[in-house]
């Protein structure tokens, strides 16, 4: 009886250790199932979005990079709260390879699931680039290449190419021409060959019917229309006198005469700190330079825009040669038959030039 007695008072100490450390083993099982649910979560159902309600950010993935490359850039730009449960999820799942490059549109309380569908979706969100301006080929380039992924080198590449340039009516000195200041709907990731293409398209729908017939009285090729419109564009602000201002150069050319225009010197000295065009800047050697070559400069001084161009088309009839800035800084010119006049108007300008201090 009492060995039967010791054999039952032994078996009790076993049964409570092996309880014990079946709830141990449960509870970490169930603290680990629980630490699984959260990171699972956190990395895929969670928020991931930092941006504000009703606010909209965009997600860049770049064509010519890594997932490593991507994911870095991504978490440098801090519109996700994780980027790294975004990728590790991403490469859990297998669908990191997957993603596509585009400009994805991100609202706010998106998940990592949600964004990690439409990055293998593909359907990125297209974008409105509104192209107003640019003066030398390479700030027409930087503009594009802030705008959309395609590549600057690339594009600046093309843009000097004389066999491209040619394969579409220019050459490397009036290439910009093709480009026409407007608001365009693009999808970031536009190379720089498509976006050429592209303007190709919009230059032809530009030089429409009606325009092209317009062409006989100016007696201007399209390029030196774009040209001549830079020099106007650069001459005034005022949409209103533009076509005046064409008349008078149309007139000039007519004659065979300089163009002598003050924006053509300023372009051939890359200087647009220079507030009175006088002296020695009208002696510079430049194919750009209309006091001393006669003609069209090679290529425009600016990209010019509609206004400009049409001013141009629709040039005013009527015997003005000469014209200088009105003595009211109005933006607007006192226009000249003859040189008489115009150094009556000229002297009245440059007394008041003086008089403000301008040099």
């Amino acid at each position: 009886m009492n060995a039967a007695g010791k054999g039952k008072s032994k078996s009790k100490p076993k049964s409570k250790t092996f309880k014990t450390a079946l709830f141990i083993t449960l509870g970490i099982f169930l603290l680990l199932l629980i630490a699984a649910g959260i990171k699972i979560y956190e990395d895929v159902l969670a928020d991931n979005i930092n941006l504000e309600p009703n606010q909209k950010g965009y997600v860049l993935v770049y064509s010519n990079k890594s997932t490593g490359e991507n994911a870095a850039l991504i978490k440098q730009a801090e519109l996700l709260n994780n980027t790294d449960a975004l990728f590790r999820f991403a490469n859990l799942t297998g669908y990191a390879s997957l993603i596509k490059p585009g400009r994805y549109e991100v609202t706010d309380g998106m998940n990592n699931l949600e964004l990690l569908r439409l990055m293998v979706s593909g359907k990125q969100t297209p974008l409105d680039v509104t192209f107003k301006y640019a003066q030398r080929k390479e700030d027409l380039v930087s503009f594009w290449a802030n705008q959309l992924e395609a590549d600057s080198i690339a594009l600046l590449s093309l843009l000097n190419d004389s066999a491209y340039c040619a394969s579409v009516w220019f050459n490397p000195e009036n290439i910009v021409s093709l480009f026409i200041p407007n608001t365009y709907n693009f999808y970031w990731t536009t190379s720089a060959p498509k976006l050429l293409k592209r303007m190709e398209i919009e230059y032809a729908n530009f030089w429409n019917t009606d325009r092209t017939a317009k062409l006989a009285r100016t007696k201007l090729t399209k390029a030196e229309v774009s040209v001549l419109a830079s020099i106007v564009q650069k001459e005034t602000y005022m949409t209103d006198e533009m076509p005046v201002v064409a008349g008078a150069y149309i007139n000039r050319l007519r004659l065979g005469m300089p163009l002598q225009a003050d924006p053509t010197i300023i372009f051939a000295m890359n200087d647009n700190s220079i507030k009175r065009v006088a002296g020695e800047m009208l002696n510079i050697q430049s194919p750009y330079n209309t006091y001393k070559n006669k003609g069209l400069p090679p290529g425009p001084i600016c990209v010019p825009g509609k206004a400009a161009l049409d001013a141009v088309l629709n040039f005013k009839e009527h015997k003005f040669i000469y014209f200088c800035a009105k003595e009211d800084f109005s933006g607007y010119h006192n226009f000249a038959a003859n040189f008489a006049q115009h150094q009556i108007n000229a002297r009245k300008y440059q007394k008041e030039l003086n008089k403000r201090g301008v040099k």
